[in-house]
């Protein structure tokens, strides 16, 4: 599974800048729809310009592709629930051959009607479930350049004198099984300590993405369960939620996980 820096609701500004794609944000909730890239050309040579697409593409297997095509006219559309780095890497290179092609962009609000589609799926891991409970997937709100974040989280508790003891294994955990960012927050009271745990990934990049095999991972969280006596969830009611915090014990991209008070 790929964790860490991803756009969906909104553009990255500051970081990529297209003449061709425009930008479609996903809308999530019930609809559930993808976030894409997406644009409408004619090119001068249709067939060589989708052989040297194909080229393109297969540097880039992670991504998903489509194409509409209407005799030297295309629909390119680039989507996923996900857009890492690498989907507007994609783009970008797409663009240079685009430019190179002396393709001319068509008016976006005029209906693309195709004569046939061209579908490129993504090579990916087989999808796992999740063996573990105690592991929730979870989102954040927008950090630097309408960024947002997909991280492991997981809530626990334990006595205090096991502290730090247990956040040094978990650190450890983290560089075992290719996680480079870890932080938490806490709320310590009498004995005890409630934990609110983060496990993700930073920028993911064409060459640079990192898989993880979460189920790999809960289970070395579950085998510290019995090292320790750590359980699962908070104790006490919201008076003592781990509010305090974040407290960095690994990190990559800061300005895109982080977010400053």
């Amino acid at each position: 599974m790929i964790l860490g820096v991803y756009w969906y609701f909104k553009f990255p500004e500051n970081l990529y800048h297209f003449k061709f794609f425009s930008f479609m944000q996903g809308y999530g909730g019930h609809t559930d729809s993808l976030a894409e890239l997406e644009t409408k050309v004619q090119v001068d040579d249709i067939k060589n310009f989708l052989n040297r697409l194909e080229i393109l593409k297969a540097k880039f297997p992670q991504t998903y592709l489509q194409l509409k095509i209407n005799g030297n006219q295309v629909m390119i559309t680039i989507g996923d629930d996900q857009l890492f780095d690498y989907y507007f890497q994609l783009a970008a290179e797409m663009e240079e051959l685009l430019t190179d092609q002396n393709a001319v962009l068509l008016d976006g609000h005029i209906p693309f009607e195709a004569q046939y589609t061209k579908n490129y799926d993504p090579e990916r891991e087989i999808f796992r479930t999740i063996e573990h409970r105690f592991i929730q997937m979870t989102g954040s709100d927008f950090r630097q350049n309408n960024a947002e974040n997909f991280s492991i989280r997981i809530d626990c508790n334990l006595p205090l004198v096991y502290k730090k003891d247990c956040i040094n294994d978990l650190a450890a955990i983290c560089r075992e099984e290719n996680l480079s960012v870890f932080y938490y927050h806490d709320f310590d009271f009498n004995d005890q300590c409630n934990l609110m745990l983060f496990f993700t990934n930073g920028r993911q990049y064409k060459d640079q993405s990192i898989d993880v095999d979460v189920n790999s991972f809960g289970a070395k969280i579950r085998d510290l369960s019995q090292k320790y006596p750590l359980r699962f969830g908070h104790f006490g009611g919201m008076k003592y939620y781990p509010l305090n915090g974040p407290h960095i014990e690994l990190m990559v991209d800061e300005d895109y996980i982080i977010k400053k008070k």
